[in-house]
C-alpha cells in the first residue's frame, strides 16, 4: 500500500492535504518523460529556453500572493517574506534568461593546435532533493541555471511542502516547458536510489542536512553521478571593537531571525570582541524581545512558527543543554508545539551544542572573545564552512579577517545572502560544489575540449 504524505499547517497542526506516494510505474513514466524531454530541450536555443523561463517568471509575479499563501500554510513563513521569496525566484529566471548564453560562451585556448577550446554542453537530467525552508527559492536556485544550460530536472521535494512542489510543476507547464523538462516526484527516501541509478539521471543536487547529504552523495558515488551538496551551516558573525554596533545588531538579528531562523546562511554564532560585548548584547536582546511570534499570515507578526514539531523539539533540546552548562537565557525561549519565542543566549561556550551544531530556529548564541585572533579561531572552530560575516569600519581589517575564515562566502558589513550573480556553496561539512553565477551554471555541463588541426 502506498504511503500517504500529509501537509500540516504548523500554526495549528491541521492537515491541509494528503498526497499518495508514486508507485514504480509512475516513477518509470517520470524517468521516461525526462529522457524524451531532454532530447527536445537540449536542442532549443538559449533564446528559446530563455523565453520559457521569462514566462515562468511572469507567472510567478502574477501569482505571487497565491504561491506565498501556499508557502505560509505549509511551512509557516511570514507572508511578507513568502512574497519576497516568490519575487526573488522570478528575478532569478529573468537573470539567467538574459545571461546564460554569455556565462556558457565557448572559450578559445592557445595551444599548438590550429584551434583548441572548450564548449559547455548539458549532461541530461538533474535529480534534486530539496528542503522545505525556502520551498520555492531552493528549487529555482538550482533548477533555473541547470535548465538554461540545457538540462532537464526531476524534483524530490520535502514531504511537508508537496503542495509547493506541484504548484511549481504546474507553472512550468503553463509557461510552455516541453513535457519532461520539469517534474515533481511524490516519493519518500527509499525511492531516491531508483532515480539516481537511472541512466537518464546524470547529475544529483541536494540542499539539506549532513545526514541526507552523506546518503545522497554515497548513492551518487555508487552510480558515478556528478553531485552538488549545500548542507548545514553554523555561520559566525564577528563583531569587532570598531563596528557600527547599531547596524551590526539590526542586520545580525535580521539574518538570525528571518524565516523563523530556518536559514542555512543565517548568523548563528555571534562572536563579539569583549570591549563592545555588553553594548552589542544589550542592543540584540532589545531587538529580539520586540519580535512578535505567531501565525505568519497575521498582520504584525514578525516570526512564524517552526515548520514541524520535531524541529522545535531539537531547538529546545539545544537551548536547554546550553543553559545547563552555564549559558544565560536573556529573552524568549517559550515553546508551544511549533511555536518558539525568539531567544538570545549569552555566555555561550564551545562545548555547548548551540555552538558546535547548527541551530535551525530563532535562537541567537552570543560568544565573548578577547581579540581579533581569538575571534578568527573561534569562528573557524566548526565542522561547517558555509558563510560568515565581519563587522568593522576598517575595510582592510575586514578583508584580512574574511580571507582567514574557512567559509564559502564572507560578507563584510552586510547581510549574508544568496544572489544570482554570486556563487553559493560551502566547504567541510557544509558540502561541495557551487550554485548560481558562472560557477553554478557550469556544474552540470560537459566541459568539452575541442582540438583541431587542418
Amino acid at each position: 500500500m502506498a504511503a500517504i504524505f500529509k501537509s500540516v499547517n504548523p500554526v495549528d497542526l491541521s492537515v491541509l492535504a494528503e498526497y499518495p506516494e508514486m508507485d514504480r510505474q509512475a516513477i518509470d513514466r517520470i524517468l521516461l518523460s525526462a529522457g524524451k524531454g531532454f532530447n527536445t530541450w537540449k536542442n532549443l536555443s538559449y533564446y528559446q529556453r530563455g523565453e520559457i523561463l521569462i514566462r515562468v517568471g511572469a507567472l510567478l509575479r502574477e501569482r505571487a500572493d497565491a504561491c506565498a499563501r501556499m508557502i505560509t500554510l505549509e511551512m509557516g513563513k511570514v507572508t511578507k517574506e513568502a512574497v519576497a521569496e516568490i519575487q526573488k525566484c522570478a528575478a532569478h529566471c529573468e537573470y539567467y534568461a538574459a545571461e546564460a548564453e554569455k556565462l556558457l560562451r565557448p572559450q578559445t585556448l592557445p595551444t599548438d593546435a590550429f584551434y583548441s577550446g572548450v564548449i559547455y554542453q548539458p549532461v541530461g537530467c538533474v535529480f534534486a532533493v530539496m528542503p522545505w525552508n525556502f520551498p520555492f527559492w531552493q528549487v529555482f536556485r538550482y533548477a533555473v541555471p541547470a535548465l538554461m544550460a540545457g538540462n532537464v530536472t526531476i524534483l524530490k521535494h520535502a514531504p511537508n511542502v508537496f503542495g509547493c512542489a506541484l504548484m511549481i510543476q504546474d507553472i512550468f507547464r503553463e509557461a510552455g516547458a516541453p513535457e519532461g523538462v520539469f517534474q515533481s516526484a511524490i516519493i519518500d527516501v527509499p525511492a531516491v536510489e531508483s532515480f539516481i541509478a537511472s541512466p537518464v539521471v546524470q547529475g544529483v543536487t541536494l540542499t539539506g542536512s549532513e545526514k541526507a547529504g552523506a546518503s545522497v552523495a554515497a548513492l551518487a558515488g555508487k552510480y558515478i553521478k556528478k553531485s552538488v551538496l549545500e548542507l548545514g551551516g553554523s555561520d559566525a558573525m564577528i563583531v569587532m571593537e570598531d563596528a557600527d554596533l547599531d547596524k551590526a545588531a539590526a542586520v545580525g538579528i535580521q539574518s538570525r531571525m528571518a524565516n523563523a531562523g530556518q536559514v542555512c546562511i543565517a548568523a548563528k554564532r555571534f562572536i563579539i570582541v569583549g570591549s563592545v560585548f555588553d553594548a552589542f548584547a544589550e542592543k540584540v536582546i532589545s531587538l529580539v524581545a520586540a519580535l512578535k511570534q505567531g501565525d505568519g499570515s497575521t498582520e504584525g507578526i514578525t516570526t512564524g512558527p517552526l515548520a514541524r514539531k520535531d524541529i522545535a523539539d531539537a531547538l529546545v533540546a539545544q537551548m536547554e543543554e546550553a543553559i545547563q552548562k552555564g549559558a544565560r537565557l536573556e529573552t524568549g525561549g517559550d515553546r508551544h508545539d511549533c511555536h518558539f519565542q525568539p531567544a538570545v543566549l549569552t555566555n555561550v561556550q564551545p562545548d555547548m551544542r548551540v555552538f558546535s551544531e547548527e541551530t535551525f530556529g530563532p535562537l541567537a548564541a552570543l560568544v565573548k572573545v578577547k581579540d581579533e585572533s581569538k575571534a578568527i579561531s573561534m569562528a573557524n572552530d566548526s565542522r561547517y564552512g558555509l558563510g560568515g560575516s565581519v563587522w568593522t569600519k576598517d575595510l582592510d581589517k575586514g578583508r584580512r579577517i574574511a580571507e582567514k575564515l574557512n567559509a564559502g562566502s564572507v560578507f563584510i558589513n552586510a547581510l549574508v545572502k544568496s544572489d544570482s550573480r554570486l556563487p553559493l556553496g560551502g566547504i567541510k561539512n557544509s558540502g561541495y560544489g557551487r550554485e548560481m553565477a558562472k560557477a553554478g551554471i557550469k556544474e552540470f555541463t560537459n566541459i568539452k575540449t575541442i582540438f583541431m588541426n587542418p
